[in-house]
């Protein structure tokens, strides 16, 4: 029997407690097929959504939310609020020990630490790093997400804390199981940059200076979703594997099987 899903509504919606989120139904397939609208969504954590935010998530439908947080992030923003009947998965994409120090300096820093931190490219060169290293070491948790798609967990929400990093690397990887056109997975991934999306940045000092543009300019490598991260991560898959193919197949393990299941789950 075919599950019965709630009607999405056409329009976005403009949730005030939970940044980023969006349906990325719609995406074409390299086969001429499409995402399903209403079955993959993505988003910023769930964790200070409203009364009315929770209730346009619960009208989802939601089978489960893939919360890509560490120990340390959900300390800092929060549990995700608990929707009915909704399975939260916490599957953490990098240690809470990885760059605690560095993160304390983005949050607290004066200019010239800062400087001399994120300053002649370092930061850029940091989140590229950082793709390359989900990409690489985090095969059995993007394989076990898959696999839980592939069964049952549809619809899926994924969201790590500003659902572009860790939750957008999760989303193309996704995306390329079933077989989404590349061009339309960094489409995708580049509206985290709208303005009404993006993570509201928030610095611990209280320095005069401490948001000022030449700060915020230091930082923005940081928030922002840029091609050259999703193209590092793409370039690490063939690097490692030699092709998308054997990434999914031996990296993560993905058979014959368990892709045309997410293609059923997933496609039109």
């Amino acid at each position: 029997m075919t599950q019965q899903l709630p009607q999405v509504p056409s329009t976005e919606p403009e949730l005030a407690g939970v940044r980023n989120f969006r349906d990325v139904g719609g995406m074409p397939t390299v086969d001429g097929r499409t995402v399903r609208h209403g079955r993959l969504f993505r988003s910023g954590h769930l964790a200070h959504a409203t009364a009315d935010d929770a209730a346009f998530l619960a009208g989802l439908g939601l089978h489960t939310v893939f919360d890509f947080r560490n120990e340390a992030d959900r300390a800092v923003e929060g549990l995700d609020v608990e929707l009915p009947g909704v399975r939260n998965v916490n599957i953490p994409l990098n240690d809470p020990a990885d760059g605690k120090e560095f993160w304390k300096m983005v949050s607290s820093g004066d200019l010239d630490q800062l400087h001399s931190l994120l300053g002649d490219g370092k930061a850029a060169a940091r989140m590229t790093e950082t793709y390359r290293q989900i990409i690489t070491e985090r095969t059995a948790e993007h394989s076990g997400v898959l696999h839980a798609i592939a069964e049952d967990s549809v619809p899926a929400l994924m969201h790590c804390a500003a659902g572009k990093d860790r939750a957008g690397l999760s989303i193309a990887v996704t995306l390329l199981a079933v077989g989404v056109e590349r061009d339309a997975i960094e489409a995708d991934y580049l509206k985290s940059n709208d303005p009404h999306r993006r993570y509201k940045v928030r610095r611990s000092s209280d320095a005069p200076d401490a948001m000022s543009p030449e700060v915020m300019g230091l930082l923005s490598p940081l928030f922002d979703a840029r091609a050259e991260y999703l193209d590092a991560a793409f370039e690490t898959i063939v690097a490692n594997w030699g092709n998308t193919e054997r990434y999914l197949t031996e990296g993560l393990r993905l058979t014959p099987e368990t892709r045309e299941r997410l293609r059923e789950r997933l496609l039109h």
